[in-house]
Parts: structure tokens; sequence; C-alpha cells
């Protein structure tokens, strides 16, 4: 069980939750009992359910102390099914999570949300501004996640988690994709789910990299071309990925964006298939830049990223110039892959509203 901790009032418990080092560095919502059994009922689990263990100091990841870092970031008994997603995820082996923590590289573990649950557990913003502030369930869930990080795998800046900068989605990172703006299939679907499950993908990834391109539909050329600038924005020599030839990234269209290479008859796969073959880099380049991490390749070219499918592709935000791509660490024994765990909803349970009839903490 999680210790429990007094103070005379709630300004005081903020202020030792801030000295114990158990914030993210902003106000918090104060764990009281009653908040937490409120979220840990939403789950219908038993609050010793042990959902896996976050490295670096790999503490246990309870439902109980999920719920106190939910209840810190704000969140509603409707976003628990997304949070212990997300924590399953960061917790497979897969994902890397003590070498994400500990590394030196900015990474931060981006949630993306697909199928039902992007409503029914949110809504979780997919459009204008969703990786910007005035998404609730956006920021919240992404910063319960980052909690359990901070309280569960002791991801402390500086003892253990060793970010040089670090980035702003260490406060939170979470969307959805937009799939009814999408020409794609959902990408869960491209994962192994259904169209009607719902699922959580967790990335390890940078800060978004702006990626402009005007289109031009007479452009016979447009598709071609928009796939070069986001190939450049993936895996330029700057990049982990470049360098250590290693990795997944991901590419987030805006729906104008994914408009173009609809018109070009591209599907998902082709599309991951030709920023594939753009991320071949000239092996001079790698010999040059990549100091201690060069490598004997034997051709003129060599990829960036082990296959096509360690490119991610999703279609949100709103509809302009824009797109976003996301390089990743790509380092440790998984190389630092993307993790995707199905969000069980069918069990939670409804929370007895407060006094004035809503379901909010």
């Amino acid at each position: 069980m999680s210790e429990l901790l007094e103070a005379s009032n709630e300004e005081v418990a903020l202020e030792t939750l801030h000295e114990m080092g158990c914030t993210d560095g902003l106000p918090v919502v104060i764990p009281t009992e009653e908040r937490v059994e409120r979220l840990i009922i939403a789950t219908g689990l038993d609050p010793d359910m042990v959902l896996g263990e976050l490295g670096p100091g790999m503490g246990i990841a309870t439902v109980e102390k999920v719920a106190v870092a939910a209840v810190m970031a704000g969140c509603i008994p409707d976003y628990m099914p997304i949070v212990i997603a997300a924590v399953k995820a960061v917790a497979d082996p897969r994902f890397d999570l003590t070498e994400v923590q500990a590394t030196t590289h900015c990474t931060a573990p981006l949630i993306i949300v697909n199928g039902p649950a992007r409503f029914e557990c949110g809504p979780v913003a997919s459009g204008f501004g969703a990786l910007g502030p005035g998404h609730r369930a956006n920021a919240s869930i992404g910063r319960a996640l980052r909690l359990c990080l901070i309280n569960i795998g002791g991801g402390k800046p500086g003892v253990s988690d060793m970010a040089l900068l670090g980035h702003p989605g260490k406060f939170t990172y979470c969307l959805a994709e937009d799939e009814e703006a999408s020409p794609f299939p959902p990408m869960h679907t491209s994962l192994g789910f259904d169209a009607a499950d719902s699922a959580v993908t967790v990335l390890g990834c940078e800060a978004p990299h702006s990626v402009i391109y005007s289109d031009n539909a007479d452009d016979p050329e447009d598709a071609e071309k928009l796939l070069h600038v986001l190939s450049i924005g993936l895996a330029n020599i700057a990049t982990n990925n470049a360098i250590l030839a290693s990795g997944t990234a991901l590419v987030v269209l805006g729906p104008k964006h994914a408009s173009v290479l609809e018109r070009a008859n591209m599907n998902r796969e082709s599309v991951q298939k030709r920023l594939w073959e753009l991320t071949h880099l000239p092996t001079a380049d790698h010999n040059r830049y990549a100091g201690q991490f060069s490598r004997d390749f034997s051709d003129e070219t060599y990829s960036a990223f082990a296959e096509p499918k360690n490119i991610l592709v999703m279609v949100a935000g709103g509809s302009g110039l824009y797109s976003m791509v996301m390089p990743n660490w790509g380092g440790a024994a998984h190389a630092n892959s993307a993790v995707s765990v199905e969000v069980d909803n069918n069990f939670f349970c409804e929370v007895p509203g407060l006094a004035d009839g809503t379901r909010q903490l």
C-alpha cells in the first residue's frame, strides 16, 4: 500500500509534496484517500493489482499507486482506462523504460490513443492544438504517466533521469489520432488491432518537429515533394535515428497533407515504404559525423530505420501547411520500440456522482 502522509491543510500538503520531489514542478491535486478511492473504483480492479515494474527504480506499479498519480495530475475517473493502458505499455520490456528514463537523450513517452476510447474515455483531442494547452484529457493523462515515472519509476532529473535538457513533452505528451479525417485505416489496425478496439500506443520520442509544405494539386510531384521534406525532418544527420541507424519515429500528418497522399493513391504502407527509402542516407555523411557511433556500412548509403514499419504514420492536427515528425532515441536492447496495449474499459465502473450531479473530482 502507498504511504499515507498527513498535513494540516491542502496548502501544506502541496508544499510537502514539492519538498519530497513528488511533483513535476507544477501544483498538483492533493491525493486524498477519498479522491484516490474514486479513481480505483472507476477501474473495477483490485487496488493491489500489479500493472508492471517501472524503471530505473523498478517500482511496482499497482492500480492504487497509478490512481494516486492520476489524482495528482488532475484526471477524472473516465480517463483511467487510458492511464492504465499507458502504464502497462511503458512497463513492457520492449519499451526499454529503464534506459529511456536514464538516457541523456531528451526522449519522452508519447501516448497515442485510437478507437472508441478517444471519446468514451476523454474526449482526447486530435485536432487543432492537440499537443498544446487547453485539452484537459490530453494534459492530465500524459501528466499522470509522467508522475508515475517520477514517483513509481524513480525518474528524478539529474539523479536517475539524465536527460541533458529534456523537452516540454516530459510534462505531458498525449493525443488521439483523428481517424475521421484520415484517408487511411486507423493506425492501431496496422498494429494488429481491430478497428472497433481501443488501443494506446506509447513511443519514446523527441519534441515535435514542424514540417512545412505548401501543396499543389496540379503538381504531379506533389506527394513525392511532401514525403521528401518529411524524410528530412525524420532522419537528418542531427537525429539519433540517422546516427544510430535504429529506432522508431512518428509522422503526424495534418489532414491537408494526408489528402496530398490520398490524391496520389498512397496507403499507409506505401507511405512508410517511400519514407524508408528516402531515409537511406549517404554513408560518407555518417562516417564524417557519427564519431564514437561510427559503423562499418559496406554500401554507399545506409538506412536510418531497420524497416518501413519503424516509421509510424498517423493523422492529427488542424488542416493547413504543417505536419509534425518525432524522431526518437533508438537506443537500448529493443531500440526504444513503440508498444501498443488494448484499452480495456468494459469493466470500468460508473462512479457515483457528486452533490451537483457531476462525475468530476
